[in-house]
């Protein structure tokens, strides 16, 4: 059992009966508490009597869409969803990822992938319950980020971004291994008068790659998720 991850509580609504078990065993192999539900309404009222630490979601349930648990979810809890779905067009990702899922594993998929994006969102927990104050100093590989004076280092050198660039980085940086949207990118950045300015976002990020990424074109810690948006990774 690990023990990060012993008293974490996992909630995996889907309704196909062999996909649930071999999540349920797959968490229950890692030391994780499961709790399990075939529909969405089932679903709401498991997540709102347990309260979990994360969830697992399927998007087409048998009464209804899964992205309507996430929105209802969204509303009070800030847990982690993972969507677990067989579709895989990027409009149906953006809209569960738009709606408030952190995550997005498309059927058929593995054991041990499920597993790291699962340790990756639990990664994120204490980060978030903590907010920046309580962390404010960023580093990821050799870029050190200080929150309180707004300074950006590499390799112990001052790094100039521009008002730009920074607000980009600190958005990603702060909620690592999440997948984030083109659209919530701009809303964040540029303001809600902006969603459709995808150019925005390639060119800045483009610019803010060139300054923090070892090799620009090779990118380690501002990885793009295609189509949908971009994920950093510490």
């Amino acid at each position: 059992m690990n023990p990060t991850t012993h008293a974490t509580t996992i909630l995996v609504v889907e309704d196909e009966d062999e996909i649930r078990r071999f999540v349920r065993l797959s968490l229950q192999a890692e030391g994780h508490a499961v709790h399990e539900a075939a529909t969405l309404q089932r679903g709401l009222i498991e997540a709102g009597t347990r309260r979990p630490d994360l969830l697992v979601l399927d998007l087409g349930l048998p009464d209804g869409d899964g992205v309507s648990l996430i929105s209802e979810l969204r509303t009070w809890s800030a847990a982690p969803v993972i969507v677990l779905s067989a579709r895989s067009g990027e409009a149906d990702k953006i809209r569960a990822l738009d709606a408030g899922a952190d995550d997005y594993l498309v059927k058929p998929f593995g054991a041990g992938e499920l597993l790291a994006r699962v340790r990756a969102q639990l990664r994120r927990r204490p980060l978030a319950a903590a907010g920046t104050e309580a962390a404010p100093v960023l580093r990821f590989g050799e870029v050190m980020v200080d929150l309180a004076r707004r300074v950006v280092e590499r390799a112990g050198q001052p790094l100039h971004l521009t008002p730009i660039e920074y607000k980009l980085l600190i958005h990603l940086a702060t909620q690592p291994d999440r997948v984030i949207t083109h659209q919530q990118l701009l809303k964040a950045v540029w303001g809600p008068g902006h969603a459709e300015d995808l150019h925005y976002v390639r060119v800045h990020m483009a610019n803010l790659r060139k300054k923090v990424e070892p090799q620009p074109s090779m990118p380690v810690h501002l990885l793009t998720e295609a189509g949908v948006g971009y994920r950093f990774v510490p």
